[in-house]
């Protein structure tokens, strides 16, 4: 198959060197730092799902669409940073003879959703990664950590697209461990009650996930982010895999937190490096939607504009 995956960081260099290595056709939309490495070198993954590598020339490098004849692409991955999802899919869209299906690997929600717009429900799937990809260097990917496998799924719950399945089939193959799902929201919204919890507070009191856990306070402040995200989903018209926020809490305080106990929150590592944060995507999605539906979320809106004023305040 041919693969198209735009924003090529970690995530999207390791899935495309790993697809390239099972004998699919890759191209990277990447940055240029990185597009000279890679054309000199190569590309390698290491990590706990084996090792992976292609030669300099194996990967079709670009750093844009421009130029570029869409309609060999039977997918493309849109990788990026949440807040690049407007660009990414207004540059997609002006692919010429592009008829393929484009899936959204992204943090956060409200990706899908723009996607859609874009494509229509028949051509968009959205994925949950909850993998750990690190670039050590350019040209060299590595996998940390995994929580589960990746999730793929279309927009309508409970039915799994052709297109998801062979999607899923091809990432499985290729070493990735991914699957077809009925209902990908229920995932997102996993990820995202997990990212609310932590990330958020984390940026603000420059600590690791284990600290906040640790103190009863700000157990009190997580608590009232779980409660509000959960009436806002449930607003939505939308489930989690859980019942309510006390079944999930005791997930979340007994499983989830201590496997990622001294993890630095990635909201508070983007601040350090001056970099934008991924806020409108994970608490700002939660206070807005609230808004949007009538639900109240004060705790959310609090730590959503803190986080505004920290970044605000790093750059």
């Amino acid at each position: 198959m041919r693969f198209l995956i735009y924003g090529a960081g970690a995530l999207g260099q390791a899935i495309g060197c790993m697809l390239a290595t099972d004998g699919h056709q890759v191209d990277l939309v990447l940055r240029e730092r990185f597009k000279k490495v890679l054309e000199t070198k190569g590309l390698k993954v290491t990590g706990i799902f084996g090792d992976y590598e292609v030669a300099p020339g194996t990967l079709n490098l670009v750093t844009s669409l421009s130029g570029l004849d869409g309609s060999p692409y039977e997918y493309v991955l849109i990788t990026t940073k949440a807040y690049d999802t407007e660009g990414a899919v207004k540059e997609i869209s002006n692919l010429q003879g592009f008829h393929g299906a484009v899936v959204s690997m992204q943090n956060g929600c409200g990706n899908v959703e723009q996607v859609e717009a874009a494509f229509g429900l028949e051509r968009t799937l959205g994925a949950r990664v909850i993998t750990g990809f690190e670039i050590e260097r350019p040209g060299s990917v590595r996998i940390t950590v995994s929580a589960d496998d990746v999730h793929v799924g279309g927009c309508q719950q409970g039915h799994i697209p052709e297109t998801a399945v062979r999607f899923a089939e091809a990432v499985d193959k290729a070493g990735l461990p991914c699957c077809a799902v009925d209902d990908i929201y229920k995932d997102l919204f996993a990820k995202l009650l997990y990212n609310c919890a932590l990330n958020p507070l984390g940026a603000i009191l420059g600590v690791h996930y284990g600290a906040l856990s640790d103190s009863v306070d700000c157990r009190g402040i997580m608590d009232s982010v779980i409660k509000e995200t959960f009436m806002v989903i449930d607003a939505m018209g939308f489930a989690t895999h859980w019942q309510g926020p006390e079944v999930y809490k005791d997930v979340f305080y007994g499983k989830l937190v201590p496997v990622t106990y001294d993890h630095r929150p990635s909201m508070l590592q983007d601040i350090e490096h001056e970099k934008p944060t991924e806020v409108e995507a994970l608490i700002g999605y939660v206070a807005a939607q609230g808004k949007k539906r009538g639900v109240a979320t004060p705790t959310c809106d609090v730590l959503a504009a803190l986080v505004r004023f920290k970044e605000k305040q790093a750059r």
